[in-house]
């Protein structure tokens, strides 16, 4: 039963981490990754918290939102730790348009399990096709 409930909760915090992102309360990324953690992605390496939250910050546009789905979202547990992989679908869209960009993501994280619950430690996002209209 214990595999089932971390699997769960490590499927909400790929949810959470979507949300965050696509309403963007970047502070709350806080509560998605450990304080160390490291991200990979188009925008580079970033390390630790801290500086993803000022890189995403500082790089969305302001007239650009995003909306992100997860799918196929796999959890490899061993112990305190996860590998976990999602397919992600994103669109990119300006308030009340149709999405000017869509864009197909392989994403891996590692979970890590805290007091306060699962936490990522590292990410690598890695973009398999886009899209423009």
């Amino acid at each position: 039963m214990a595999h089932a409930t971390d699997r769960a909760e490590i499927a909400e915090l790929v949810a959470r981490l979507a949300r965050v992102l696509d309403e963007r309360r970047f502070d709350e990324l806080r509560n998605v990754y450990l304080p160390d953690a490291q991200t990979s992605s188009p925008r580079g390496t970033l390390r630790g918290v801290d500086e993803i939250v000022d890189t995403l910050r500082r790089t969305s546009p302001p007239d650009e939102l995003t909306q992100h789905f997860n799918t196929n979202v796999v959890v490899d547990l061993d112990g305190d730790r996860a590998q976990v992989s999602t397919d992600q679908l994103v669109y990119f869209f300006r308030q009340g348009e149709a999405p000017h960009e869509t864009a197909g993501v392989d994403a891996r994280y590692t979970a890590v399990r805290t007091p306060a619950g699962w936490r990522f430690a590292h990410a690598q996002i890695s973009p398999r096709w886009r899209h423009r209209s």
